[in-house]
This record gives structure tokens, sequence and C-alpha cells, in this order.
């Protein structure tokens, strides 16, 4: 699905993909969910499939790979997005972050095989690397799509003066930049308007990153963007949870839609243009979530802010 009237573009999530996190190995079951889910993605226009090299352990990768190798032409109709930068697990700590020449250069060649393909279409940086060398960084993208095996650079998790920092230091534009962005997770839109304001401070999010993302044609991708089915099915945790549930419920019912595009349409209305992410490996849940652009294009101010005000249980200020 490609950019349309101005919204984002929805993009599949393949983390859910490939069994257990453990090092136990993949079979049919695994490939054959793989490959419902591609065909359900693809159903509602979806062609970009977003991965990481730490996903199950690199076995959402894998599964993916199987699914291209015994597919012909598939290639050819879908966008490869993967990630690297997360070690987990390795040289006596649980996590730490490794973007450096070497580590890039190995794990997206790594990706790559897994994927059983020759390139991938973008190249996320999964987390800022304290102890990243900006020039090593551009080093190893720069040899990278020299060989073909990178076509565009992107990052994940950072705020909009890292990117800045990043991108004075690159040869190629830096074109994405994946968060965790949702109704339920709202750190992104809570930080805009509680400037000056005591409440504020509950919030994190770094003040102009969605602006800086604006300003330069940088995709803005959202992780998390159903929310984990908080408010369409999974039952809320809060008296709020189940008011944005139940206006979710009534506007879909409105718009002849599900509240799962409704949801994503929220997002989308956005002019950052954002991306939602949806990871569900539900054929029937990902179908769902068909609508949400033409959501976004029809949802007036009022129900964009009346379902932020009930997912957020208070008024603006």
């Amino acid at each position: 699905m490609t950019e349309t009237n101005g919204r984002g573009r929805l993009i599949y999530g393949c983390m859910g993909l490939g069994g257990p996190w453990d090092g136990t190995s993949y079979g049919a079951t695994e490939i054959d969910q793989a490959a419902a889910v591609i065909e359900a993605a693809q159903g509602i226009g979806i062609d970009l499939f977003d991965h990481a090299d730490i996903y199950r352990s690199g076995k959402s990768e894998a599964v993916f790979g199987e699914v291209l190798a015994r597919s012909q032409g598939l290639r050819e109709s879908v966008q490869l997005q993967t990630k690297c930068g997360i070690r987990l697990g390795e040289r006596g700590l649980d996590t730490h972050y490794d973007l450096s020449r070497e580590a890039i250069l190995e794990r997206v060649n790594q990706s790559l095989k897994r994927l059983q393909t020759e390139y991938v279409d973008i190249l996320l940086l999964h987390r800022p690397d304290p102890l990243m060398d900006a020039r090593e960084v551009t080093d190893a993208v720069g040899q990278l799509m020299a060989e073909g095996k990178v076509r565009q650079l992107g990052v994940s998790n950072m705020s909009g003066a890292q990117i800045a920092y990043l991108q004075d230091r690159l040869e190629t534009p830096i074109v994405a930049n994946q968060l965790e962005m949702s109704l339920l997770h709202r750190d992104w839109l809570e930080s805009t308007v509680l400037v000056n304001h005591p409440e504020g401070t509950a919030y994190s999010f770094p003040h102009g990153t969605l602006e800086h993302c604006m300003a330069n044609g940088i995709e803005l991708q959202a992780y998390g963007s159903l929310a984990q089915g908080r408010y369409t099915g999974a039952g809320g945790q809060t008296p709020a949870d189940t008011a944005t549930a139940a206006m979710l419920e009534r506007l879909a019912g409105e718009k002849n839609t599900t509240p799962e595009s409704v949801l994503l349409g929220w997002l989308m209305k956005h002019p950052a243009r954002i991306s939602p992410v949806v990871g569900t490996t539900n054929p029937g849940r990902i179908g769902a979530c068909a609508q949400a652009i033409d959501v976004a294009e029809n949802m007036s101010r009022a129900e964009w802010y009346g379902l932020w005000t009930a997912a957020r249980g208070s008024n603006l200020p």
C-alpha cells in the first residue's frame, strides 16, 4: 500500500513469526503461518514487511525467507526492511547495543542469508548506541549500498537531535524513524500539548522529534499501533480503556468498518503521515485493518479529539 492523499501506509511487522524466542528450531507449522500472514497482508495492500535480526532469535527472518524461496515472484512484489544494532545474550550481557562497522556488516549479511535475498530495501539502525562512531556507520552503510545489499537507510527509537547528528555525517538520506506510537502509548502526542504544563513532566518523548521528521520527509513508522488489542478485543485494564473501546465500536458501526481500522485511522489522521506497523499474526485481524486510510481521510476533528480524550481519561488542559 503506497502513501495515499498525504497519509502514511500500512506496514506488516514480522516479529510474531517463527515460533518461540528461544533457540528451538522452526518447522512447517511456522513457515505455513508466515505464508498465511504474508497473503493476508498483501490482500489488504501491504507491501512493506518489517524485520529485525533479533526477532525470534533470527527465526522470523528465516521463515519469511523460506516462503520467499518457495513462492516464485514474491520477492519482486514486496519490500523488505530489517534492523540491526541490538545484541541479546552475548558476552555475558542480557542486552547491549552495537553499531560498530563490523557489527553492521556482520548482522546485515546474516539477515540476507536468513531472508534468502540479495538485498533489503531499507535497513534500520535499531536503537541508539552511545559508543557509536558515526564514521563507522557511514563506512558500513556505504559499503553495503555499494554492494547492492541495502537500498535505503532508516533508524528506530531515535530523537530528532540524534537523527540530525547522524544525518550530518551520512552520504545517504535517513528515510524512516520507527517509534512506539499508538492511542495507548501517547507520549509522542501528549508532549506536544503539555509544554509549559506540570503534567508534561510525566512524558519523556523528546520535543522536536516529530517536527524534525516532518520537516525532513522522514517516514514515522509506528510499532505497537494496535495497542496489543487493548481496545479491540483483548480487554482493557482501566475505565479509560473501556470507554475508548466503546467509542471505537460506535465509530466503527457509524462508518461501516472495524474498530481496528478506526484505531489505525486515528493514528494516520495526524499530519506527520504516520505509517502503522501491524504485528498481529491473525489473518482475520490483519484484514480488519484494511480501511484505515479511508477512515483517516473521513475522520472529523471532533472524533479524533474524542478518541484522544477517552484514551487519556481526562480532558486536555
